[in-house]
């Protein structure tokens, strides 16, 4: 089975005067703001870190779920959050890590058992294995208005 899902952004004007907008196939998010003030400042809109920390979190719990599920539990509640932080580095700025922060109410779980499935699920959710897969680029200059 494979399953395709669009994201998109525009962007206009410079790096430090411009602004964008970022999208998403199912409107879940439509032209909404994104920039330098937003990415560096804390300032309103959205920002790509942010944006991988919520698509990480997401991924991540469902996948515990599904891990729990083939144990034979349920949660009553998971909730995580991902700090993704990104750095000054030599060349630019990267992303040099995430950190996942998991709060559960799993009734008939081990803290063993949950350890092991927290652990399953993190490196089996494709968001986290998309952090260290190859990722290819199809160019395309049109001309200029």
């Amino acid at each position: 089975m494979k399953i395709k899902r669009t994201g998109s952004a525009r962007w206009q004007g410079g790096f430090k005067d411009g602004s964008g907008t970022i999208s998403t196939h199912s409107k879940a998010l439509s032209d909404y703001p994104y920039g330098l003030a937003s990415r560096f400042d804390d300032k309103p809109g959205t920002n790509p870190e942010e944006l991988i920390g919520a698509a990480h979190s997401g991924c991540f719990t469902m996948a515990l779920s599904l891990v729990l599920s083939e144990s034979g539990l349920t949660a009553t509640q998971l909730e995580t959050s991902a700090e993704v932080v990104i750095e000054a580095v030599e060349k630019g700025f990267a992303i040099t890590s995430v950190h996942l922060v998991l709060n559960a109410t799993i009734p008939g779980v081990t803290e063993e058992q949950f350890q092991a499935l927290a652990l399953a699920a993190k490196l089996n959710c494709p968001v986290s294995k998309l952090l260290t897969a190859d990722i290819t680029l199809h160019a395309t200059l049109l001309p200029g208005l």
